[in-house]
């Protein structure tokens, strides 16, 4: 048996065109929706998200902005910088891009954004919102991931769902979604006794750690659908994922590739969120 690729590049694409078509739609009513990108420092992998965010704004008509700073900036410059956006009504978005230099309180950087223009939905607010089944903007990867389970009909309710990694961004986040749909969630972490117990029952695995291959196919319930969040950069330079692809492919029913798989997903869904700020705001202009 070989699973099935569950295609993030090509449903981005129907996404995107979607977006497109509303985004023109706005803009012809006279709201041009508007996302602002802050990148600090120098690391190369950032550079490389926001320039692909950026690109991303471009192909679906929505109009970027974005502000560079060196790896000596000063915390009190990129706040002061976030009040300005804040406060300009024809901004919808805005997004610092993670991770911060190690002299910034990102915590206290993200918290400036005001949670209208937390587009990420990194926001405390934002995330107490999701917490109690009424979002305003859902974390960009967790939400690709529920659309692209729903876009194969992957069932839900009453599935046994385990998810390795228990961040903020994205751990956390994707147990609440799949909570409101009626799964039952377990989530795994780095002090876990015997991961593979949990993993070989779940329906849905999805892992998101941070560790090259560290889901094998024999972690893995034969028939399951598995989704891996991790991009990793091997010793080669090449790409890849928490799971071992080429084990767990023979095991899986479904499984996301890495790359091609969630990265695109993640973009995609920030457009979204920014083009869904965008229309409340007009709204309620």
């Amino acid at each position: 048996m070989s699973a099935r690729i569950l295609d993030g590049n090509a449903l981005s694409a129907t996404v995107r065109g979607q977006l497109a078509e509303r985004a023109a739609a706005l803009t012809a009513r006279g709201t041009a929706p508007c996302l602002a990108v802050i990148l600090v420092g120098e690391d190369p992998a950032s550079a490389v998200y926001v320039r692909n965010k950026v690109a991303g704004c471009e192909k679906a008509g929505i109009r970027s902005l974005k502000f560079t700073y060196g790896l000596d900036a000063r915390q009190d410059e990129v706040m002061a910088r976030i009040a300005e956006l804040n406060a300009d009504p024809l901004v919808h978005g805005i997004l610092v891009q993670l991770p911060l230099p190690k002299h910034f309180d990102a915590e206290a950087v993200l918290e400036a954004i005001l949670p209208d223009k937390d587009v990420d939905g990194f926001h405390a607010e934002n995330i107490g919102a999701l917490a109690q089944g009424n979002p305003r903007f859902i974390p960009c990867t967790p939400y690709g991931v529920m659309q692209m389970l729903k876009s194969e009909e992957v069932p839900l309710k009453g599935a046994e769902v385990v998810i390795v990694g228990r961040s903020n961004i994205v751990g956390k986040p994707m147990a609440l979604l799949l909570l409101s749909e009626s799964a039952t969630v377990t989530v795994c972490h780095s002090q876990s006794r015997d991961l593979a117990l949990h993993t070989r029952r779940a329906d849905i695995l999805v892992a998101a750690v941070g560790r090259p291959k560290m889901i094998t196919g024999d972690m893995i319930k034969p028939g399951a659908t598995v989704i891996d969040v991790g991009i990793n950069r091997t010793a080669d330079g090449k790409l890849c994922g928490d799971v071992d692809f080429e084990t767990a492919k023979e095991v899986a029913g479904l499984i996301t590739p890495v790359p091609g798989g969630v990265g695109p997903m993640t973009i995609t869904m920030l457009l979204t969120n920014t083009l869904e700020s965008a229309e409340r705001a007009a709204a309620g202009a």
